[in-house]
């Protein structure tokens, strides 16, 4: 196959649940006084003491104090440690741990990687409630959370995984590389935070300017502000600059307000050591898109995600709604308490809280009334956000709301197979007395997303006319971006000459979001040359994700193709520095492996997989490739036989070995070996499709076709949109049931009729 599996940035960062991050050796950031910033004057501005701010900006100084994000994170102490370290042990369903006081100090007896019993000292206490972590020391510098997290409304201890089975094998385990504080989650609990992460010794030397998230977290380091300030300080406002010292205005535009908040209220993969101020988004963070595996169908949040993804979809972004017309950003409260945070634009006056707030959509109404939301004063249903925002626990008690601000629509829901809030709350309800209760109370409702999620239901499910509705959506002039970039991806399901025209034009999207989904999804549909031809304008696209993204597709081009592509050595040294920023992950390694071996550096493969299992012996794909080159290149596939074979021999639940097993046997000549691997991957597997498809053609090649054809129409039962699978049991019932086939050939037909394989027939 020309194309390659990546695992391009798939360092998806969580908040507090994945774990914690960065070891911190002191505040050796540089504290700029203003006559230092004012004697070199070229140099860029430097971080600040928080406290400084104080005296000029006391009100917001004040509510930033006792907030979330000043005590995000806090050295622990008695003042600071909210859990029970009196000598309670506490059991999960795999391990046990004892937490206890050692003089001043905070310990933790608990099993380290190799499952012995030791005791470790907590450096830092993580978040604030309704649960706090704690940050455990570790030689080289790093700092690892662990499981157990203290729950401060029932005052108990839990665990985050608590029936997963997580012990010193686990990937989970608090001593692992998921675990590790200095990379996933510290940058969005301090300010100005470094990994500083060394290669070469494998350690950290991580800092901070302050614990906790300050004002210069968000507005930028401030030593030219404080120049300003001194030397304005006698001046009239229309003598004084838009800047006042910072690289932009002081006061975050509403423009550029969700994308500040978005560095960390997102579900995303970083791109250097930290963010620079001034710069986009997606230059230093890929965040995620509406994925099936992460968002439902209606758009509404599935896994932990964040706000950004949701917000971004929403007819509030849409309008101009920006995060601090709703909350307080210097005490994280709301702006108002219960129905008031919505009333201030949903009100009787049709009249938003902010004139840039676009109020063409607005009613005159009033919405804090049982007319509108037909439940009783004070009760649960008479509350906008658990109709319009419906929230999730994650992290076992963190409650956190949807912010697509969606209407319920329980026929809708049951259609589709989405959760809805009037289904969620209204339990042990018949569903089908709940939708003609809704529908006789609201006889006018209908979705408001443009059909939206019938449509994309329609396409992830393969029903009749899902290539109509997938163009039907991307026509919409109204449709947010995050919502485009995510019916981009759906495009390869359905191929055609119009799907590759599709991709070629969001290239052109104004949002960046789109232009990396069409990068990453053209080559399922363009020749290497249209590849070539199409990407090339966007070598020197301003935003770095676009960049790095069209580097990889690039990457798996013949030399002979990219001849003359006089931007790629560029590309190609950008994606490598990214990865050389992050190598602390084997993710990083992995791909630098990946890039090595397309660009012709055969001699750096072997290493760099070395290095990706050294920092996680667990991580398969490395595993995978590092057997296939022992075989490929180095002519020894015994040992890459046996390299795989020990992998399953620690991990034999692991599908992607099993499969990957197979495949070995099968380039040696042992298809009736292979068999059984190919089974066992499925079994452990089995929404995987590609797994199906390989396990299918191996049954067939054996002798065994109708068990193949039963394994394809089963799986294409589940996953009707699947094309492979389609075609594969079209040719295998070649001869053996023309009617069947026919009818197989009509649904494809009927969900996509441009495509190749049934145009003009």
């Amino acid at each position: 196959m020309r194309r390659y599996w990546i695992w391009l940035l798939i360092l998806l960062l969580g908040g507090a649940a994945a774990a914690a991050w960065w070891v911190m050796h002191g505040r050796n950031a540089p504290i700029t006084e203003p006559a230092a910033a004012q004697a070199v004057a070229s140099a860029p501005p430097q971080w600040v003491e928080e406290s400084q701010c104080q005296s000029c900006h006391s009100t917001a100084f004040a509510d930033w104090q006792g907030s979330h994000h000043q005590l995000a994170m806090q050295p622990a102490s008695e003042q600071t440690v909210l859990g029970d370290f009196s000598g309670q042990q506490i059991a999960s369903d795999a391990e046990t741990s004892e937490f206890l006081r050692d003089d001043e100090s905070f310990v933790i007896r608990t099993p380290d990687a190799n499952g012995q019993s030791a005791d470790f000292k907590v450096a830092y206490t993580f978040g604030l409630e309704p649960l706090q972590q704690y940050l455990l020391e570790m030689p080289g510098g790093r700092l690892q959370a662990h499981g157990m997290a203290w729950d401060t409304q029932q005052q108990a201890w839990f665990h985050l995984y608590q029936g997963q089975g997580v012990d010193h094998h686990s990937q989970l385990h608090w001593t692992g590389a998921l675990q590790n504080a200095n990379f996933m989650c510290v940058e969005c609990h301090t300010t100005d935070f470094k990994r500083n992460y060394d290669a070469g010794t494998d350690s950290f030397a991580s800092r901070f300017q302050a614990l906790g998230v300050g004002c210069q977290s968000c507005h930028g380091p401030a030593s030219e502000h404080l120049t300003w300030a001194e030397n304005n300080a006698t001046t009239t406002p229309e003598q004084q600059s838009e800047s006042k010292g910072f690289s932009t205005s002081p006061s975050i535009a509403p423009a550029a307000e969700v994308e500040v908040c978005a560095r960390c209220h997102s579900r995303r993969s970083p791109l250097d050591d930290g963010y620079q101020h001034g710069n986009a988004l997606m230059d230093d963070f890929l965040p995620s898109i509406l994925s099936a595996d992460l968002y439902e169908v209606d758009g509404k949040i599935k896994e932990e995600v964040f706000e950004y993804g949701s917000f971004k979809q929403s007819k509030m972004h849409a309008a101009g709604v920006v995060c601090s017309d709703c909350h307080n950003p210097h005490s994280n409260e709301l702006r108002a308490t219960g129905n008031g945070v919505c009333t201030q634009c949903h009100n009787t006056n049709a009249q938003p809280i902010r004139a840039d707030i676009q109020g063409s959509g607005l009613q005159a109404r009033n919405y804090d009334s049982p007319a509108h939301h037909n439940h009783p004063n004070g009760s649960a249903g008479a509350q906008c956000i658990n109709c319009h925002m419906p929230g999730k626990l994650y992290m076992t008690n963190d409650l956190r709301h949807d912010h697509s601000f969606t209407s319920p629509n329980p026929a809708q829901a049951l259609e589709l197979g989405h959760t809805d809030a009037c289904l969620g709350c209204h339990q042990p309800a018949e569903p089908a007395e709940l939708v003609a209760q809704y529908l006789a109370q609201y006889p006018d409702a209908e979705p408001r997303d443009g059909g939206y999620a019938q449509d994309l239901s329609a396409v992830r499910g393969g029903k009749p006319g899902a290539a109509a509705a997938l163009n039907r959506q991307l026509a919409r002039e109204d449709q947010p971006a995050i919502r485009v970039a995510t019916l981009v991806s759906e495009l390869p399901r359905y191929p055609s000459l119009a799907a590759l025209q599709q991709l070629a034009g969001a290239l052109q999207h104004a949002d960046p979001s789109v232009r990396v989904a069409a990068v990453n999804n053209l080559p399922a549909l363009a020749t290497e040359t249209q590849l070539r031809d199409l990407l090339a304008p966007l070598a020197s696209d301003s935003i770095r994700a676009v960049r790095l993204a069209v580097a990889w597709q690039l990457a798996q081009l013949s030399a002979q193709t990219k001849s003359g592509l006089t931007a790629w050595p560029t590309l190609q040294a950008e994606y490598e520095q990214v990865q050389n920023n992050l190598l602390e992950r084997a993710e990083a390694h992995f791909n630098l492996a990946m890039l090595y071996q397309l660009s012709g550096r055969e001699d750096q493969v072997e290493a760099a997989l070395r290095e990706a299992l050294e920092r996680d012996a667990a991580f398969f794909p490395a595993v995978i490739m590092q057997a296939q080159w022992q075989e490929q290149y180095f002519r020894l596939p015994q040992v890459g036989l046996a390299i795989l074979q020990k992998a399953l021999k620690a991990h034999p639940r692991e599908a992607s070995l099993q499969h990957a097993l197979g495949l070995a046997l099968v380039r040696q000549g042992k298809l009736a070996d292979a068999l059984p691997a190919f089974a066992q991957a499925h079994e452990r597997a089995p929404d995987n499709s590609d797994y199906a498809y390989v396990l299918a053609i191996a049954l067939h090649d054996s002798g065994e076709p109708e068990q193949a054809r039963e394994l394809l129409r089963q799986q294409l039962a589940a996953d009707p949109a699947n094309r492979q699978l389609r075609l594969a049991l079209v040719s295998y019932l070649s001869g053996q049931d023309s009617q069947e086939a026919r009818m197989l050939m009509e649904q494809l037909r009927e969900q996509n009729p441009d495509d190749p394989a049934v145009a003009g027939r």
